[in-house]
C-alpha cells in the first residue's frame, strides 16, 4: 500500500509543483492588483467628473458582462494580430486584474454606498476630511 501511495505522489507531483510555482504568485498579483485597481475604479464610479464615470461605468458593463475565460483568449490570441505579443503569465495577470478589478469595483462601491449620511455628517462635524473619514 505505501508503494502505491508513493507511486501516486510521484505521478502528481509535477502538477502540484507547478500549482506551487505558477497559480499561487498569479493568485496573489491579480488579487493585490484587481483590489488596488477596483478601489481607484469604485472611487471614479463614485465621485470622479462625468465623462470619466462613464468611461468606467462601460468598463465594469464590458467586463462582468463577458466570461473570463473569452477575456483571456482575446488578451492572449487577440492581441497578436493587434502586433501586441505577451506572454502567457503577464497575459494571465491582466486578464485576471482587469476581471478582479471589475468585481471587486462593484463590491467597494456598494460598501460605500452603505454607510449611512448620517454617519459622514457626523465625521465632518469633528472636523475629519474626507480621506480621514473613509478610514
Amino acid at each position: 500500500m505505501s508503494t502505491w501511495l508513493s507511486l501516486a505522489a510521484e505521478s502528481f507531483w509535477p502538477m502540484l509543483y507547478a500549482g506551487l510555482i505558477f497559480t499561487i504568485p498569479l493568485t496573489i498579483i491579480s488579487f493585490a492588483l484587481g483590489l488596488t485597481l477596483g478601489s481607484v475604479i469604485a472611487l471614479i464610479r463614485l465621485y470622479g467628473p462625468a465623462p470619466l464615470k462613464g468611461l468606467v461605468r462601460f468598463y465594469v458593463w464590458l467586463i462582468r458582462g463577458t466570461p473570463l475565460l473569452v477575456q483571456l483568449f482575446l488578451i492572449f490570441y487577440a492581441l497578436p494580430s493587434a502586433g501586441i505579443t505577451i506572454d502567457a503569465f503577464p497575459a494571465a495577470v491582466i486578464g485576471f486584474t482587469l476581471n478582479i478589478g471589475a468585481y471587486s469595483s462593484e463590491v467597494v462601491r456598494a460598501a460605500l454606498l452603505s454607510i449611512p449620511k448620517q454617519q459622514w455628517e457626523a465625521a465632518y462635524s469633528i472636523s475629519m476630511t474626507w480621506w480621514q473619514a473613509l478610514h
